[in-house]
């Protein structure tokens, strides 16, 4: 009888970080940058309802749009990522909603998060899993990733604002915010 191997083709980093990194305990006096993309309508819908409600507990938000990610712009996405995260305190960023936005949206949360920003990435439902293995792959198993519902895209604006707002707290609570202070948050 023939005896075989069996490769298992998954890897381990070494030294894979599995914690979710720094937790948000306010809101009040920090800078928070959410990171938008150029196709999905929705997660603009989402991000600037998000980014009312934090304004209303006290800070300050700004948002980054990269545009092309090869070749010259490529290059200029990198340098203002960089400068993204330097003048931010938390990030949040997205949306992973189809392969190539998934792979862009957890490159640059772990980029935040590797530099210390309570980080965390939103994906839709149907690339929550894909969100994981990147981040596993990229060497953060703990990468905080927040899940909204999948289709979001197709879906009116007004349904859009409803999912907005009924995902705010858990929102807050997957940056690491205790239940209490999430809900003072968004009161």
């Amino acid at each position: 009888m023939a005896t075989g191997n069996i490769l298992d083709p998954t890897s381990q980093i070494k030294n894979d970080v599995t914690e979710p990194g720094p937790n948000l305990l306010a809101l009040a006096g920090k800078t928070v940058g959410i990171r938008v993309d150029i196709l999905w309508r929705s997660w603009d819908w989402v991000s600037e309802y998000w980014a009312a409600e934090m304004t209303k507990a006290g800070a300050t938000v700004k948002f980054w749009r990269p545009a092309g990610r090869s070749g010259e712009e490529g290059d200029r996405a990198l340098a203002q990522m960089k400068e993204f995260g330097n003048a931010v305190d938390v990030a949040v960023v997205g949306l992973a909603n189809c392969g190539s936005c998934t792979g862009w949206t957890i490159h640059d949360a772990l980029a935040a998060a590797t530099a210390g920003k309570p980080t965390v990435a939103i994906a839709t439902r149907h690339f929550e899993q894909l969100a994981h293995a990147l981040a596993t792959r990229g060497g953060r198993s703990g990468l905080r990733v927040h899940v909204l519902p999948y289709p979001l895209d197709v879906l009116p604006k007004e349904q859009v604002d409803g999912i907005a707002r009924d995902h705010y707290r858990p929102l807050l609570r997957t940056l690491g915010m205790p239940d209490r202070l999430a809900d003072e948050q968004a009161a």
